[in-house]
């Protein structure tokens, strides 16, 4: 939820004009990253969950993308763009993580 939040804080910089493109896209798939592990947890059983995880890291490796296009083309602050991408990084590790050890259990 931290990289969601940071995500938003993020995009508040952006030009007005992006607010139905880049700002809209990195929202939604910031919030889809937390929402789908959550989502994920309330299912019945471990393969669901794990359906969520993939779905939750598909997501997490979508906003690594955006918000490298949003450096590229050079809107949004430096620092608030690197606190994002740390912190994706470190969901996206979280989620492999959590999915190796759910794999030990599949045996």
């Amino acid at each position: 939820m931290q990289l969601t939040i940071a995500v938003y804080r993020l995009t508040q910089q952006f030009p007005r004009e992006e607010l139905y493109g880049l700002t809209s896209q990195l929202r939604r798939t910031a919030v889809s990253v937390p929402s789908n592990i959550a989502e994920g947890q309330g299912r019945l059983g471990t393969a669901e969950f794990k359906q969520f995880l993939g779905i939750s890291r598909g997501a997490n490796f979508e906003l690594q993308t955006q918000l490298e296009i949003a450096r590229m083309i050079g809107i949004g602050d430096a620092k608030s763009i690197e606190e994002a991408e740390s912190l994706s990084h470190e969901v996206g590790r979280m989620l492999y993580a959590l999915l190796q050890s759910l794999k030990k259990t599949d045996h």
